[in-house]
């Protein structure tokens, strides 16, 4: 029990893990986390913090970064439906300034590992979602960053459907684009 299959994305580093998932007329049974299976599958690092939040439609979360203290994270949704982006900020990587984005839901039980300097966001796509993640560092509020979620330079291409009113705090509204962060560095 508790093997995962493991997709590399198109951005060096990133990874859609899919796992087993044993399923009879009472419900399902799945490992939602292995330390040796990741290690085998690259990612062995040690995660110190979890995280869940709860959002409705419309939530747009992101696109976030820790500056000194960068975090790998591995999400996933236990309720609902969200699609989570990534955004290489990794200085020199061939990808910087690209982005990658999947549907991860309670449904598909798809999670993503997403490496340190990486900004990260989601936007909910059901009424209702639970989202959760483990990070390797914890949490700095003074050290928090961010990219606009709509940089015409990144394009990130979020499916906002006919209607759907995005809710965002007032900082994400306010990140800047690549641009002012590269001239940060």
């Amino acid at each position: 029990m508790g093997k995962i299959t493991v997709e590399t994305c198109s951005i060096e580093g990133l990874k859609v893990i899919i796992p087993a998932v044993f399923g009879d007329e009472r419900g399902y049974f799945m490992e939602t986390y292995h330390y040796e299976d990741y290690k085998a599958a690259g990612i062995g690092q040690v995660f110190v913090q979890d995280n869940q939040s709860s959002s409705r439609k419309g939530v747009l979360r992101g696109l976030h970064f820790q500056k000194e203290f960068p975090q790998d994270k591995l999400v996933r949704v236990i309720n609902g439906e969200v699609f989570d982006v990534a955004v290489d900020l990794r200085e020199g990587s061939p990808t910087f300034g690209k982005w990658y984005g999947l549907v991860l839901s309670a449904e598909n039980k798809k999670q993503f590992f997403i490496p340190k300097n990486f900004a990260h966001g989601f936007l909910v796509l059901s009424d209702y979602a639970e989202f959760a993640y483990k990070c390797t560092d914890f949490y700095h509020p003074n050290d928090e960053g961010g990219i606009l979620y709509n940089d015409p330079e990144i394009g990130v291409e979020w499916p906002v459907t006919e209607g759907m009113e995005l809710i965002m705090s007032e900082k994400d509204r306010k990140w800047g684009g690549i641009k002012e962060y590269l001239a940060s560095k």
